[in-house]
């Protein structure tokens, strides 16, 4: 669905280059719902508006369904844009317009639909996003949530093959924001559309998305399998932004109420599952296998997407050849394991 090569994007300050993007590439297959994570001026809002040239390039492409669209005319740009929504993080609605009039906006402008049609498609939407009571409201009527819905319709009112989202529930509270998440989910299954976004929010990528990206100072240092990159994340800044500022909390906090020695025999570690694995008696099977002892300082049990995962930090206790024993049995369950101290 989505490729792109190479991509350069820089700005003059001060009649100095600043580069922004710095050589971006990867792929988004069709259907797939695409996560953008990273600090504040990472660089993620400049990437997304690549994807439909708001923001243009220096060199790099980038092939949306098999089309180069930084090498395409003016005409031919306008009518691929109409295959990509987008949803603001600040709704982007006109206050002197109706509900209704606003979703309507992108067909009356695009000046090929009759009244009946545009009514016809209009109103699929707002059922679609469970705003068919709303119609001839006004914005300032509305929810943050409600608006990110009228937002969400409008971006889908011209069948897309493309959304984009810009931090779309950044400025709404963590209940409206799952409600919104929930709608990105259906839109997904229901109509296939490809969703690539950006997020500071984990519970974001978590929720809806299937791969993930982690950009810093304009480069992707990270890509992969959300479950992959959540449980398992391999660079620094991916471990700060992921696990490390509410482990490490976590681990302070186990310091506080449970006494810990580190040495030969006495380990604790973090382990991870994911899918099937999530249901194995994996410490059942170590403790029948070697002397060891556990104790369970923290578990999780959760879904990435429609994937199953869990995780336990325990307390290992048993020599070094119990500890080997224990490893063998993990790598053979595929169960990832870290040794945190």
């Amino acid at each position: 669905m989505i490729k792109v090569s190479n991509l350069f994007k820089s700005y003059k300050v001060k009649k100095k280059q600043h580069s922004v993007l710095d050589d971006i590439s990867f792929e988004v297959g069709a259907g797939q719902v695409y996560g953008i994570i990273g600090r504040s001026g990472a660089g993620k809002s400049t990437l997304i508006k690549c994807l439909n040239l708001l923001e243009v390039p220096d060199s790099g492409s980038i092939m949306i369904d098999g089309v180069d669209i930084t090498k395409i005319s003016a005409k031919e740009l306008r009518k691929e844009r109409q295959q990509i929504g987008v949803i603001f993080q600040h709704f982007n609605l006109l206050s002197s317009k109706t509900i209704f009039e606003n979703i309507a906006l992108p067909l009356v402008l695009q000046s090929n639909y009759s009244k009946e049609e545009i009514k016809e498609q209009v109103n699929k939407m707002l059922q679609l996003v469970g705003l068919q009571d709303f119609a001839n409201k006004y914005p300032a009527s509305l929810s943050g949530g409600q608006k990110q819905r009228v937002g969400i319709a409008r971006a889908l009112i011209t069948k897309p093959k493309l959304l984009l989202s810009d931090e779309a529930t950044s400025a709404l509270d963590p209940q409206t924001t799952a409600s919104i998440l929930e709608l990105l989910l259906e839109i997904n299954q229901k109509l296939g559309i490809t969703i690539v976004l950006i997020t500071h929010e984990l519970e974001v990528v978590r929720k809806i998305c299937d791969k993930v990206a982690v950009i810093d100072s304009g480069k992707i240092i990270e890509e992969g399998d959300s479950a992959a990159i959540l449980l398992h994340p391999k660079e620094a800044l991916t471990r700060k932004l992921v696990i490390e500022e509410g482990f490490e909390l976590y681990l302070e906090n186990v310091k506080d109420f449970y006494s810990f020695e580190k040495s030969s025999e006495r380990h604790i570690i973090l382990l991870s599952f994911i899918g099937e694995n999530t249901y194995q008696p994996v410490l059942s099977n170590i403790s029948k296998a070697t002397d060891c002892h556990f104790s369970i300082l923290r578990g999780e049990l959760d879904r990435i997407k429609n994937t199953p995962f869990g995780q336990l930090l325990i307390e290992f206790q048993g020599s070094e050849s119990a500890l080997a024993t224990a490893k063998n049995i993990l790598k053979e369950m595929n169960v990832h394991y870290e040794i945190i101290y």
